[in-house]
């Protein structure tokens, strides 16, 4: 969809309160080049605003949080948002700029562009969230030929992100144990796309793309470095392990001296960050091993809401 309203149009029909948050993850971490072409494809769309930047060189992945407006038409309907021009910009810079063939590092992932996952911020509706990752699904696949999987709000009857990637083979890593490189799956996907070709390329893979209520990632390091032990103590903490409800984990290689549990927290208003880091202290203690304290790798909704209103207005100053 490249509808674009006057900016006539747009002083009648944009709301300050109805923002989208993206959250865009990238396949690398390492090559600045690379991270300093995406970054200057959003900068043409100076309506959307990068509020923060992860960058993590053991996973090598980074992941971009953009905000922007939503316009809406006169029943109030969502017909344009800044956040799609500037999100396949970046798209394309990616794709531009790396190749997964030579790609590796220790956090799983499927496609150069990892995964898009939309917000609702303020007063801004998850359907509106839904709408603008089916567009930006749809042009993504037509535009690069990339086969994209839907989930959550934006998928047809709401299949879970994790479902998908294991079904995809996402969790199992490719090579010497606890490293994911190359491309190493099939290339044409027995299970169809939502959008897009079956056909893989191996150098851009396959991209992920969902819409859902506010989910926190907070990540916990153990003090150790054996693997089957923070693989243990992340199945246990997980939802999907008989541990807490609504939230997922992975047990992870975080450099040469520790391991990391990463944990998406669904609800995180009902299960927040210091039960699960109790948890998580709890469990590695009967494992003998010492666990520091979390960190979360993006500002709270208030806080990117915050950060976005202040940008936006040094940039009209």
């Amino acid at each position: 969809m490249d509808f674009n309203p006057s900016c006539k149009d747009k002083k009648k029909t944009i709301d300050q309160s109805v923002l989208l948050c993206c959250k865009l993850f990238i396949s690398e971490s390492r090559n600045h080049a690379a991270l300093d072409a995406i970054e200057q494809a959003a900068r043409f769309n100076p309506e959307t605003v990068i509020v923060n930047k992860f960058e993590d060189r053991a996973y090598n992945r980074v992941r971009y949080t953009l905000v922007s407006y939503v316009v809406q038409d006169t029943t109030r309907s969502a017909i344009y948002s800044p956040l799609q021009q500037a999100i396949l910009a970046m798209v394309e810079a990616a794709f531009g700029a790396i190749n997964l063939e030579l790609h590796t590092g220790t956090h799983p992932r499927l496609g150069v562009v990892d995964d898009i996952l939309f917000h609702p911020l303020a007063q801004a509706s998850l359907d509106e969230a839904a709408w603008l990752a089916k567009s930006v699904a749809a042009d993504i696949a037509n535009r690069f030929q990339v086969p994209v999987f839907l989930y959550a709000a934006a998928h047809p009857i709401g299949k879970a992100l994790d479902t998908i990637r294991r079904e995809l083979g996402y969790y199992r890593p490719n090579f010497m144990g606890n490293q994911w490189a190359g491309w190493t799956m099939p290339d044409m996907l027995l299970e169809k796309p939502d959008e897009g070709p079956s056909e893989v390329s191996r150098a851009r893979g396959i991209t992920m793309i969902g819409a859902r209520p506010w989910v926190a990632l907070y990540n916990i390091p153990i003090l150790s470095t054996d693997f089957s032990v923070a693989r243990r103590i992340a199945r246990m903490v997980s939802a999907r392990g008989g541990g807490l409800p609504t939230v997922q984990t992975l047990g992870l290689v975080h450099g040469e001296d520790s391991t990391e549990i990463a944990c998406m927290l669904l609800e995180p208003n009902q299960i927040g960050a210091d039960r699960v880091q109790n948890q998580v202290e709890m469990l590695a203690a009967e494992e003998g091993v010492e666990v520091e304290k979390g960190y979360f790798t993006d500002f709270s909704p208030e806080m990117i809401i915050e950060k976005y209103m202040n940008l936006t207005s040094a940039q009209r100053d």
